[in-house]
């Protein structure tokens, strides 16, 4: 059997494997290309049972991909935790849920563009696919995946200088909160497309 074929014939295995870990279709075909272009580097020859080899590659490389997206999220919270540190001690004396949310969309209106804090809070809040992403915010796919990769690596930044002087952002949050209590995110997506164009609180 030659590579081509070895591929079309575990491909499919390799990508249920990958899926069932990391639940996420794009995340998955990236990490069994992954595999694959790795297994085309090294000695074939050297490999007793191909499938096998394969399916250890393809779960090692979902393992380590579930440990950085833990190791992102976490950077997210700490980024959290410090933009929190920064509020006067006024704001801080009634420390609860609602505090908690305003602190972490002022970093949001802060630290991300409109683009970059729509598809954040739709994509990762929400938990909308990239497909309702593209027709939500009218944009295709890979640059929604650009935008939500864009905007992670700015929350992980360091965030001691943000400035938290901004009002504007106030108008979301209160649509975020409405969204949670009723569950219909209507009037959020008209509010996340007005901040977009600029038309928010208008």
């Amino acid at each position: 059997m030659n590579q081509a074929q070895t591929i079309a014939l575990y491909q499919p295995l390799l990508h249920t494997i990958a899926y069932n870990l990391v639940r996420c279709k794009e995340d998955a075909e990236d990490i069994v290309q992954e595999t694959f272009i790795k297994w085309l580097s090294v000695d074939q020859q050297k490999i007793e049972n191909t499938k096998a080899y394969l399916i250890k590659a393809v779960t090692n490389n979902c393992l380590n991909h579930l440990q950085s997206l833990k190791k992102k999220k976490e950077e997210c919270l700490e980024s959290v935790s410090e933009a929190i540190k920064h509020f006067k001690e006024t704001n801080l004396a009634h420390l609860d849920l609602d505090v908690n949310l305003a602190a972490a969309f002022k970093v949001l209106h802060t630290k991300l563009e409109p683009l970059e804090r729509a598809v954040f809070i739709l994509k990762e809040i929400f938990d909308f696919d990239y497909e309702d992403v593209q027709k939500t915010l009218d944009k295709k796919k890979d640059h929604c995946r650009q935008l939500l990769s864009r905007a992670k690596k700015k929350l992980s930044e360091e965030t001691s200088r943000i400035n938290f002087s901004l009002p504007d952002s106030s108008k979301i949050l209160e649509k975020f909160r409405k969204t949670c209590a009723l569950g219909d995110p209507d009037e959020l997506i008209n509010e996340l497309k007005n901040d977009i164009t600029g038309d928010s609180g208008k």
